[in-house]
This record gives structure tokens, C-alpha cells and sequence, in this order.
């Protein structure tokens, strides 16, 4: 199981051909989101949409908006289950793991519950966590 996080997916969505290629050659069909990711997105979009400063921003934060949801509505969303939840007692119980942010612990402790692998750029604040497998098909 591969689980994208909000940057892959961003550049997913972007039509970034890496990231189409890396999907479309990928052996697991499995491909899906977490929870964590879902909120990021659509928070980003509310704020938008809520600080647009002229009658062409609202249009344009609406339609975003909308895109995103359309988006949303053909993944998979891994919610916590107990194994994840547990996982993420555990690594924030980790002195070491303080400077990695709360939305990344939760979205590792969500990839090391499923035992999938998580797709980000962002290797440098996932790559401290232990056990959590992590690729990057952006670059």
C-alpha cells in the first residue's frame, strides 16, 4: 500500500508527470490518503475561499474548491484505527521525534499502522521516524 501525502498529492493534482508516471508504474494498486491529508486540503481551501479579497478571488477559491472535493471523492481515506492510534502514542512519547511536526506524526502513524509506504518530498522530517518506509516520486 502507498499512502500520498498532501505534497505528492498537490503535485498530483498540479499534473506533475513524475508523479503520474511513478502512479501509473506502480504495482500496488493500493493508493490512498490519509485522514490527516483530507483536512490539510480542504483547510487550505476553506482559507481561501474565506480570505478572498475581491469578487474574482471568491470565484476562483470556489472552483479550487470544488476541484479539490471532486478530487477527494476518488481516493481512498484511511482514517485511524487502533493500530495507528497506538503507533502515534508511541512516537509521541519519542523525545527525539519532538521537532517533527503534528499533522507528520499523524499521517506516520497512520502509514505505520497499515504498514504501507508513504510518498513524499519530504524525506527529511519523515526519514527520522523509525520503521516508516518513505519514497519520493515528485523529483
Amino acid at each position: 500500500m502507498y499512502i500520498l501525502d498532501s505534497d505528492t498529492l498537490t503535485h498530483l493534482h498540479a499534473g506533475n508527470l513524475n508523479v503520474a508516471a511513478q502512479l501509473r508504474a506502480c504495482a500496488d494498486p493500493d493508493v490512498c490518503i490519509t485522514i490527516i491529508t483530507k483536512i490539510e486540503l480542504l483547510r487550505g481551501r476553506f482559507d481561501f475561499l474565506l480570505k478572498a479579497a475581491s469578487g474574482a478571488d471568491l470565484l476562483r477559491a470556489q472552483r479550487l474548491l470544488m476541484r479539490t472535493e471532486e478530487l477527494l471523492e476518488q481516493l481512498v481515506v484511511l482514517p485511524f484505527d487502533t493500530e495507528s492510534s497506538r503507533r502515534f502514542d508511541l512516537l509521541s512519547q519519542q523525545s527525539k521525534l519532538r521537532k517533527v511536526g503534528r499533522a507528520d506524526l499523524l499521517i506516520a502513524s497512520i502509514a505505520l499502522g497499515q504498514r504501507a509506504t508513504l510518498v513524499t518530498r519530504n524525506l527529511r522530517h519523515f526519514s527520522v521516524i523509525p520503521d516508516l518506509r518513505v519514497v519520493n516520486w515528485v523529483d
